[in-house]
Formats: C-alpha cells, sequence, structure tokens
C-alpha cells in the first residue's frame, strides 16, 4: 500500500492550472531608459496611464550607486559631497573674530554677575 499523497506528483492542492495566460490580467507598461555617468543603463517600467510627471527624471542607479537621468548623452553628475561640519565650524561662519570676542565678554560678565564676582 502506497503513502498518502498527491495523485500527481509535485503538484499542491488547490494549485490551478499552470501557464502564463491564466495568471491574469497584465496592465500595459512603458519602459524608461536611465543613463549614469559612466554609461550604463537601466531600465524601469512605468504604468503607460501613469502621468509624465509622475515619473521620476532620475534615479539612482544599481550598477554605479551614481544618479542616472533619462538624457543618454548628458547623464546628472554626481553632487559634492561638503564635509561633515561641527557646529563650532558653522558658528565660525557666521560670526567674526570681533564679533566672537565681543559675545564672549558679555557672556563672562552676565556669569561673573551672577557669581557675585564681577570686577567693580
Amino acid at each position: 500500500m502506497a503513502s498518502g499523497g498527491s495523485a500527481i506528483r509535485g503538484s499542491r492542492v488547490g494549485s490551478g492550472p499552470m501557464g502564463e495566460q491564466d495568471r491574469g490580467y497584465h496592465a500595459d507598461r512603458v519602459a524608461i531608459s536611465y543613463w549614469d555617468a559612466l554609461g550604463n543603463e537601466t531600465v524601469r517600467y512605468f504604468a503607460a496611464n501613469l502621468p509624465d510627471e509622475e515619473i521620476p527624471e532620475t534615479i539612482d542607479s544599481p550598477n554605479s550607486g551614481l544618479p542616472a537621468g533619462r538624457d543618454k548623452d548628458n547623464p546628472p553628475q554626481l553632487a559634492k559631497m561638503e564635509p561633515y561640519k561641527t557646529h563650532l565650524a558653522y558658528v565660525k561662519e557666521r560670526r567674526s573674530e570681533k564679533e566672537a570676542e565681543q559675545l564672549l565678554d558679555e557672556a563672562l560678565e552676565q556669569l561673573r554677575a551672577r557669581r557675585g564676582t564681577a570686577a567693580k
């Protein structure tokens, strides 16, 4: 006596018919090509009824990680990366040395006044 199982080997109960034509309706779509600065092409598919303004102008290329655009002859360039700046670096950009000294003197005066050690 054979052990229990499906009458047709390799099929599941309720799996339905095999074949692409039985898998449902396929929406119309458009292929959009994107190129990065190294010349790599990436194709993305979008619904055919999607408005043009909703299709992105640039994407990140999965091949290189660079930005990729729709214009093959003019791919987007990598934006210049600025190094990390500390809070002090931003303050120094906004203040001159003279302003910094003046603010420091005012802050020290306030601190001395609170402590009761201000010069008279």
